[in-house]
């Protein structure tokens, strides 16, 4: 049986261990693979936020692009995904797909994915919002994104900040019938 497929975009927006979330749980899915693209942004974000060196971070997925090869399969609306997540997505790249601007692959993935109706899950990170991201993130849902700022819930009772970020990566991976073993569902 075919591997289904995950691309998972990651920019520079603080929210990177939501990432390494995601990765470890499409990892303890073998029926899924995780296509990840990240910005330069998220690299550097990855040395505020985590011990994890690039090359660490970069092997939690099962196949890594280069962010300037526009021509990488994942740009392509014939090369079959379940969709995308981008997480963190920042403004700027929330500005980008909300206009159209694939001027690298993060972009251009999320917009083949807009274009071939694929789920998209933008996971928002910037606080306050302003009326521009507030239109952009408005543009993106009537589009058909998901827009999904990681907020807090306390119905599963947390205990620590890594119970908060599991339980944001596990809504967005629900979106792809995936139930990771660390997400508690309202009851």
């Amino acid at each position: 049986m075919e591997q289904k497929r995950i691309v998972v975009g990651v920019s520079g927006a603080s929210g990177i261990p939501i990432a390494v979330s995601i990765l470890k749980s499409i990892q303890a899915h073998p029926d899924y693979r995780s296509l990840m693209v990240l910005t330069d942004g998220a690299l550097q974000t990855l040395s505020y936020e985590t011990d994890y060196s690039p090359e660490e971070f970069m092997a939690l997925a099962d196949e890594t692009f280069d962010l300037h090869d526009v021509g990488a399969s994942i740009s392509s609306g014939t090369f079959r995904t379940e969709g995308m997540i981008i997480a963190p997505c920042s403004m700027k790249t929330i500005a980008g797909i909300a206009a159209g601007y694939s001027d690298n692959l993060v972009l251009r993935a999320a917009d083949v994915t807009m274009k071939e109706r694929r789920p998209l899950v933008l996971i928002s990170r910037e606080s306050p919002l302003n009326q521009i991201h507030l239109r952009n993130m408005m543009t993106l849902a009537q589009a058909g994104a998901i827009i999904m700022p990681p907020m807090l819930t306390y119905y599963n009772q947390p205990k620590t900040i890594q119970d908060m970020t599991d339980h944001i990566a596990g809504k967005a991976l629900d979106v792809f019938g995936l139930d990771p073993h660390n997400f508690n569902r309202w009851t």
